[in-house]
């Protein structure tokens, strides 16, 4: 079965976005191949926050891949480009995970990493580590929520100092 995949930047004091939603601190490592992880996921599953910064930015899709962005909302008509689901959001994010033909990559949003995480429909964690600290800004797992038990799969430290983690989601309780 397809899995879904948080795949996120993360400051070494835990933020996924500055303050200000700011991303400018993540640095390229030559050593990462971002064209290999992107070639995993067929579908790329938002919050409203995270496609509102991928609009400003006048990037709200990706050659190859389906944008699915989880808003009550947004209007399917105002984002034709896109897919957007409002109701029932859990129900339908199972449906993508059975649909797609590879993984599902959840993109940025801690709010929405939060809800799936609770609802048991986060299979991996996977966390590039920057070596910066920024002091404040937009929380990798806001509070409040659930402990949740992960398990090592793969680690990987670059030249860089970037350190790639990915954990496996425990389903038991």
């Amino acid at each position: 079965m397809n899995r879904i995949r948080y795949s996120v930047a993360m400051s070494l004091d835990g933020y996924i976005a500055g303050p200000n939603g700011e991303a400018d601190w993540i640095i390229t490592d030559p050593g990462m191949d971002f064209g290999a992880l992107v070639a995993q996921f067929d579908t790329i599953l938002v919050g409203r926050r995270t496609f509102e910064t991928m609009v400003r930015a006048g990037r709200t899709t990706m050659p190859g891949i389906k944008t699915v962005v989880l808003s009550t909302t947004l209007r399917q008509e105002d984002h034709p480009e896109v897919t957007v689901i409002g109701e029932d959001a859990e129900r339908a994010v199972a449906s993508l995970r059975s649909e797609s033909t590879k993984d599902v990559w959840l993109f940025g949003g801690g709010e929405l990493f939060r809800r799936l995480l609770q609802s048991g429909l986060v299979d991996t964690v996977e966390v590039v580590v920057e070596p910066v600290l920024l002091g404040g800004g937009i929380p990798l797992l806001p509070a409040p929520a659930a402990r949740k038990k992960l398990q090592l799969t793969s680690h990987r430290v670059h030249e860089s100092g970037i350190v790639r983690l990915e954990y496996a989601v425990s389903k038991s309780a």
